[in-house]
């Protein structure tokens, strides 16, 4: 189980959460929009927050500046951070607006808030879970969604809270994180959705 605990951690990465939490809204919201514009709305969130941080990543390794995708040291998390709020203010600024998509501006303000809080704590010398904000704000975003659409959504909320526990054994398993890291993680992963969800459901 050791073994196979450490492939959780790459295949749910928090770059792919973006996308997940996009195809959760567009499953809930199925009948609000046409597919042309849901299939717009992916491939413009697939952009943003999955191609150009990847290419980002690979250049930022070509000089150096980190080694992998896990971010592993303290002063290697700073500069991706920083680049990913930079994105999703964009996204949301100019793709997934308020007024076309407000349960998914509200996630990803959501996820900006988190990104920010993060990046902050480097400077205490405390290197959050990123792995464990983006379930756990994942998590909150699909609670707020079943609730918002009227949907019995119990087996996958189940799930996805499962899932956290998998992807936090993956990450202590790994030696990627402490306890209390992990804890701080989830809580500002969690918070800043809890808190947002006032203003959309």
């Amino acid at each position: 189980m050791k073994k196979l605990l450490p492939f959780f951690s790459y295949l749910f990465h928090p770059i792919f959460i973006p996308i997940v939490g996009t195809l959760f809204y567009i499953l809930y919201s199925a009948n609000y929009y046409s597919k042309e514009q849901y299939l717009l709305l992916l491939l413009q969130v697939i952009i943003i927050t999955f191609f150009l941080p990847m290419s980002f990543f690979y250049l930022l390794r070509t000089f150096g500046k980190v080694d992998t995708v896990m971010l592993s040291d303290i002063s290697q998390r700073k500069t991706p951070l920083l680049m990913q709020i930079v994105l999703t203010v964009i996204l949301i600024s100019k793709s997934v607006t308020l007024e076309r998509f407000p349960e998914l501006f509200y996630f990803f303000l959501g996820a900006i808030v988190s990104t920010v809080v993060a990046f902050v704590l480097l400077f205490a010398k405390i290197k959050a879970s990123i792995h464990m904000i983006a379930i756990s704000a994942l998590c909150f975003f699909v609670i707020g969604l079943s609730v918002h659409y009227e949907t019995n959504s119990i087996f996958t909320i189940a799930s996805l809270f499962f899932l956290t526990g998998i992807i936090a054994s993956s990450r202590l398993v790994m030696k990627a994180h402490s306890s209390k890291e992990l804890v701080i993680g989830y809580l500002t992963g969690m918070l800043p959705q809890l808190f947002l969800l006032y203003f959309w459901l």
